[in-house]
């Protein structure tokens, strides 16, 4: 009977955050399995100013598996997203053949509908595959009630997923086996070990990058030589200080590894041949600002760092926040038109002195910044208790609001 309850859907709704590596990710030794050819770090931004929401549904009367990305219906054969639907199942599948008779009404077999938006730029460099993956896999997790490490699973659909599959500060180790078993993510410390640490992201643009991470990282395996000497030579130590860093909250030692290293990521994009450009004018402007900034001060108190994007990601301790809002304001002032140039955590009003401003003395860039989200370190991915936030109603199909 069409009415009948077993054919209403099992659905599941779950978020998950973007992360923003400060020990770059660049470079696969196997492209099927995602393995790396280096170790990387990263921070987990708070899910209240950047996430992915994702709902799965599974039914018996889903006729095939669908997909809708940002209220767009796209391939579900994408072989990525196929590794993670394919993996999720096997270990559903694993638990009921190991007999976990919880299991045997689960519905193995049943198609499922996958609708998930972001609610920042996608494609921009803001790390939208890590967040996307990251939320896909936790999700079908929850609808097949699969548990332990999945952040293996997560890896194969976008390598820098795994490291979103867990809040604060977490290493993506790159492992040794061929077949990438080891090749997993794991927290270095939790979202609550360094409360004043703050987070501003400079969004300078919302496209689409002119090149993709995939085809780069391609592109510079084949042709950088600074790539091979970065992952076998700089990268391991840096890993080390890294984490040390980062247990200590020496922010000093982990903002000069930060930008140490973003700077050696985009050298190797230059190194690649044909060249690969993710930085703008207003990126490099960006980075003039921060060191001069610094040099006005005598000590590090600001970092960036930038992903294959121009956006900059910048890091400081939570009572220069103020300041250095103002100075991105100065130098990059936004469009006058009431748009909200700070979104996120609320920043405070503080006056910018003529002393900083002559002593960064750079011009004014108008427009280059279009706005800031303000944010701090935060939890892994997690799960929606609140049935009226499905993306997808009873019928399993997007609701008109997505």
């Amino acid at each position: 009977m069409p009415g009948d309850s077993m054919d209403k859907p099992n659905t599941v709704t779950c978020t998950a955050p973007v992360n923003i590596a400060v020990i770059k990710y660049w470079g696969k030794r196997n492209e099927e399995l995602i393995l790396p050819i280096n170790s990387s770090l990263s921070v987990t931004l708070h899910q209240d100013q950047l996430k992915t929401t994702t709902t799965v549904a599974t039914s018996r009367s889903f006729q095939e598996d669908r997909i809708w990305l940002n209220g767009k219906e796209e391939d579900i054969t994408h072989p990525r997203l196929q590794s993670c639907l394919r993996e999720i199942r096997r270990l559903a599948r694993k638990r009921r053949n190991d007999g976990d008779p919880a299991l045997d009404s689960m519905g193995f077999s049943h198609k499922v509908h996958i609708c998930s938006i972001n609610d920042f730029p996608t494609a921009a460099g803001l790390a939208s595959s890590a967040a996307g993956f990251a939320c896909l896999v936790y999700t079908l997790s929850r609808v097949f009630d699969v548990e332990g490490e999945l952040s293996g699973i997560a890896r194969q659909g976008s390598g820098s997923a795994c490291r979103s599959m867990y809040g604060g500060f977490v290493q993506w180790i790159m492992g040794q086996k061929d077949d990438g078993k080891d090749s997993l993510a794991q927290q270095v410390a939790p979202e609550t070990h360094w409360p004043e640490l703050r987070v501003l992201v400079l969004v300078a643009s919302a496209e689409r990058k002119p090149v993709g991470s995939t085809s780069g990282m391609q592109t510079s395996v084949q042709t950088s030589r600074l790539l091979k000497h970065r992952a076998e030579s700089v990268v391991p130590g840096r890993m080390v200080k890294m984490i040390e860093a980062v247990q200590r909250k020496d922010f000093t030692a982990f903002a000069e590894l930060t930008m140490k290293d973003s700077n050696q990521f985009h050298a190797t994009c230059l190194d690649t041949y044909p060249p690969i450009f993710y930085l703008s004018s207003v990126s490099q402007q960006v980075i003039n600002l921060v060191h001069r900034y610094n040099r006005h001060y005598g000590e590090t108190r600001v970092a960036y760092t930038f992903d294959a994007g121009p956006n900059a990601v910048i890091y400081m301790l939570q009572q220069h926040v103020p300041e250095f809002v103002q100075a991105v304001q100065h130098f990059f002032p936004p469009e006058s038109n009431g748009g909200q140039f700070v979104k996120g955590l609320p920043v405070n009003h503080v006056a910018l002195s003529e002393e900083l401003r002559r002593s960064i003395g750079l011009e004014p860039l108008p427009k280059g910044i279009s706005y800031v989200i303000s944010t701090k370190v935060g939890p892994g991915p997690c799960v929606v208790e609140d049935p009226t936030q499905h993306l997808l109603g009873s019928d399993g199909l997007p609701k008109e609001t997505v």
